[in-house]
């Protein structure tokens, strides 16, 4: 009778130790020192990512009624209420065509010239740091694969070791090699995809802002006209 409880509390343990979880910090950490620089990677990307949507939500903004407003503005004459209009949008879109409102007099190329120079400018404060994202996404797999060759070779020293190839024995230098591999993925994919979703609402703005040129443009022409 003792002995068949024993054996059942046996079995029960080694039923629970079975189907013990393991929680996600615990198995990070079995990535190795590796997962130190793939984190911190992460935590940068994710920051930028989100740093630059929301400024891009902002300063890219470009409502129609505004561009109404201001052509209404220029066929009237007020080039210094379209000049101060613009600016109180708080806007990329503003920024641009308060500069190029405010040399209106001077010769269509130099005005042209101004809201191009005004747009790139504007441009290149939407890509700020967004390089970083670009080198994360090349940088996060090769520090996995850099994981995987250090499981690799953990895996060979143990078993040199002991000689013997047993699940315990390569168990630590497979969860450094496949758990390095996936985060290194993982964070490279995130970077990935973050830089081309900003490039691309970056690139719809430019479009706009061209749309809007051409608009100015040939706003200015009929009131020369």
């Amino acid at each position: 009778m003792s002995l068949l409880l024993q054996v059942n509390e046996t079995g029960s343990g080694a039923k629970s130790a079975v189907e013990q979880d393991i929680s996600v910090l615990e198995l990070v950490m079995k990535g190795g020192v590796i997962m130190i620089p793939i984190a911190i990677l992460s935590v940068i990307a994710i920051y930028i990512i989100i740093e630059r949507a929301l400024y891009i939500s902002k300063a890219g903004k470009i409502n129609p009624q505004n561009m109404m407003m201001l052509k209404d503005k220029l066929r009237g004459g007020n080039v210094k209420d379209a000049a101060t209009f613009c600016r109180s949008t708080n806007t990329a879109w503003g920024r641009i065509f308060a500069n190029g409102s405010s040399v209106v007099g001077q010769p269509m190329k130099d005005i042209e010239s101004r809201v191009e120079d005004s747009a790139q400018i504007e441009m290149a404060k939407m890509e700020r740091n967004m390089t970083y994202l670009n080198l994360i996404a090349g940088v996060a797999p090769l520090l996995g694969f850099i994981g995987t060759i250090s499981g690799v070779i953990k895996i060979f020293h143990k078993i040199s070791i002991t000689a013997d190839i047993s699940i315990g024995n390569i168990s630590e230098g497979l969860y450094e090699k496949m758990i390095t591999s996936a985060a290194g993925l993982i964070v490279g994919i995130i970077a990935f995809a973050g830089y081309h979703m900003l490039n691309t609402r970056i690139d719809r703005f430019a479009t706009r802002i061209q749309e809007n040129a051409l608009s100015f443009k040939s706003t200015l022409q009929g009131v020369e006209e």
